[in-house]
């Protein structure tokens, strides 16, 4: 179920007037998990059994850890919930990306694997709630956290349907508390999260789709585009991801709150970063927290010397691009980027990331943030293009250079998706809210503006339909 889509907004609409009528924990955490089933069930109910399995499994899991008294069966219980979650992971998400990869050697030798490619469909989100769920088994063998003997609570924790199937990757520190709780929202929830599932729209279908419709039509077939169309296009397709995401991540947090449920923020203007480390630490934050917390600690950090940091920099990033999908060009994007992380602590070590704001924008302000930009939107070539071939065609266009009649036109397009992009960053990063509508004073005002938005993003859904989150095949 999309949340760009009418079935969605039906939904909600019948989900929202039982859930206000309920007034024991209880039963709001039953009939929520049942929605949160529904929900996704609708795209195909036979993968209900797939998110069941690794609920129970993790649910005990998490009991025996703590229970047990053993390092060895606490270990135990640990590697199972591994190897269950990342084994389902694995075979629906990377198994014919595997077999395939061996079969380009084998046939060099004469041999075929073609036999044991399987027609697999992957399941939407299963990236997101294997690690939700794999966190809180690591927590518990921290010694992080104890774990909840309400099935009921945890099974809401995993399937929670506002973040099941993009994010954000919520910790059980945050997200069960609130679950355990006789949570009800409070005005202030209600009015934030109408804010954010109309902002969160607008910049899903208005920015993201309409500027995703573009870099389709290019992508689709390089090879009739000129040099200056195919960068245009890669650019735009910075925008369009952004949009995409970071409104995905809003309605997510927005329909959280109709519900009384706090989660955690995505996205914190990405594009104003002055340089890749603080990139990162505003894109995707749950996921990149995700791995600092459980992939780059684990592989030790900072802790065992300059290079052996530089390493495990770069095995963290490049296990985060083969997370992204089954593609070379992923693990390209994520190598590339643990280039960059490595390489900026390597020269830049004692240039820390700051929180400053950067209201008082100088020229080298300026510079770090177009050269951090610039680094970031030439990984987007690998992130898009769907095969190495893709990847060659575009920088045979760019190394074979050819003039375009529509250069000025394509510019121009780019040019406006950032301007509408920036101005709406600018607005969220001066007010450091996401809810900055709220800040106006007048009740009318705010009522027409959401009500202009959200009326501008109706029309153009009834009129080019709905496209998905780029995210759901990750």
């Amino acid at each position: 179920m999309l949340f760009n889509s009418f079935i969605f907004f039906f939904f909600l609409g019948v989900v929202l007037p039982i859930f206000y009528t309920l007034k024991e924990k209880c039963y709001k955490n039953g009939f929520l998990l049942f929605c949160s089933y529904v929900f996704y069930g609708y795209w195909d109910w036979r993968f209900c059994f797939l998110l069941a399995t690794s609920t129970i499994v993790d649910y005990f899991v998490g009991i025996k850890i703590h229970t047990s008294k053993s390092p060895k069966t606490r270990k135990f219980f640990l590697l199972l919930s591994v190897f269950v979650n990342l084994g389902i992971l694995g075979f629906f998400k990377y198994f014919n990306f595997f077999i395939d990869s061996f079969n380009q050697l084998a046939t060099t030798l004469g041999y075929s694997l073609d036999f044991l490619h399987l027609n697999i469909i992957l399941p939407v989100g299963i990236s997101f709630y294997t690690f939700q769920t794999l966190s809180y088994s690591i927590d518990i063998h921290r010694g992080r956290l104890t774990p909840t003997r309400n099935f009921i609570d945890f099974a809401l924790f995993v399937a929670f349907f506002p973040q099941l199937v993009a994010g954000p990757i919520e910790r059980a520190r945050n997200l069960l508390p609130q679950i355990a709780s006789n949570y009800k929202p409070n005005r202030h929830q209600i009015y934030s999260g109408i804010v954010l599932i109309v902002t969160g729209l607008f910049r899903k279908v208005i920015i993201g789709d309409s500027a995703g419709r573009i870099v389709d039509h290019v992508f689709s077939d390089l090879s009739l585009y000129k040099s200056v169309e195919v960068i245009c296009a890669l650019a735009l397709f910075s925008i369009q991801i952004y949009a995409d995401f970071s409104g995905y991540s809003k309605i997510a947090r927005g329909t959280a709150k109709l519900l009384g449920i706090e989660l955690m923020k995505n996205f914190n203007q990405p594009y104003f970063s002055r340089n890749i480390t603080e990139f990162w630490r505003r894109w995707h934050i749950s996921l990149s927290s995700w791995f600092r917390d459980y992939l780059y600690i684990s592989l030790g950090g900072n802790q065992k010397g300059k290079w052996k940091t530089y390493r495990n920099l770069f095995i963290t990033m490049l296990l985060g691009g083969l997370w992204h999908g089954a593609s070379w060009n992923f693990v390209i994007w994520g190598g590339l980027h643990g280039a960059y992380l490595a390489v900026h602590k390597l020269y830049l070590k004692n240039q820390k990331p700051t929180s400053s704001k950067i209201l008082s924008l100088t020229p080298s302000i300026l510079m770090s943030i177009v050269a951090t930009n610039f680094l970031v939107v030439f990984t987007w070539l690998f992130f898009r293009a769907t095969s190495l071939e893709s990847t060659k065609m575009f920088f045979s266009k760019i190394w074979y250079w050819e003039s375009s009649e529509y250069a000025l036109h394509f510019i121009t397009i780019v040019a406006a998706y950032y301007v509408l992009t920036i101005i709406l960053d600018f607005l969220e990063y001066y007010h450091d809210s996401h809810v900055y509508i709220l800040k106006i004073n007048s009740i009318g005002v705010r009522t027409g503006i959401l009500a202009t938005m959200f009326l501008i993003t109706l029309m153009y859904l009834f009129q080019a339909g709905q496209a998905p989150f780029i995210y759901f095949q990750f």
